[in-house]
């Protein structure tokens, strides 16, 4: 019998196996993939990756390795390395697969798992997204999620970091 811990493990996928899995599972399944730093994971999260799960079957999280967060997000980030933040959200029942990238917009990543829907939050464009012309030429859409207003892991490491 597997444990949890073991499950959680097997849903994170290397990036050299990522087009196996993925055609394995696109033609009986509608994938879904979301990508983000997720350095602290909180309620917006949550939300966010739960009504993205909604749109279809299988959710794959694609997130930023540690030397693309530091580029996006300076010298001080990530505060968890892509070890832990990958473990943690794999953890998370309704995220399928989990993989980590090294460039700043997931474009190969994406290439890869040739996802249905592509799904960012409500503080993106969807025509100003890099993903967008990439994601519609492999057949799929993308969608914009609503805000959820109040939840910002760079403004809670910055409240954090501010507290004496």
């Amino acid at each position: 019998m597997k444990s949890s811990f073991s499950s959680c493990i097997e849903k994170i996928i290397p990036f050299t196996e990522v087009k196996n899995v993925s055609e394995k599972i696109r033609s009986h399944q509608k994938i879904v993939f979301t990508n983000g730093v997720f350095d602290l994971v909180h309620k917006g999260h949550l939300t966010y990756l739960s009504q993205a799960k909604d749109l279809g079957d299988v959710l794959w999280v694609g997130i930023n390795s540690d030397s693309s967060v530091k580029r996006l997000k300076g010298p001080e980030r990530p505060v968890n390395p892509e070890e832990d933040r990958a473990l943690l959200l794999s953890c998370l029942s309704f995220v399928d697969y989990i993989s980590v990238f090294s460039e700043d917009t997931p474009l190969e990543l994406i290439s890869e798992v040739a996802p249905h829907i592509h799904v960012k939050g409500g503080d993106y464009d969807l025509e100003a997204l890099p993903e967008t012309p990439l994601v519609r030429k492999l057949g799929g859409e993308v969608k914009i999620l609503p805000f959820v207003p109040g939840f910002s892991s760079t403004d809670l490491i910055r409240r954090i970091r501010q507290k004496p």
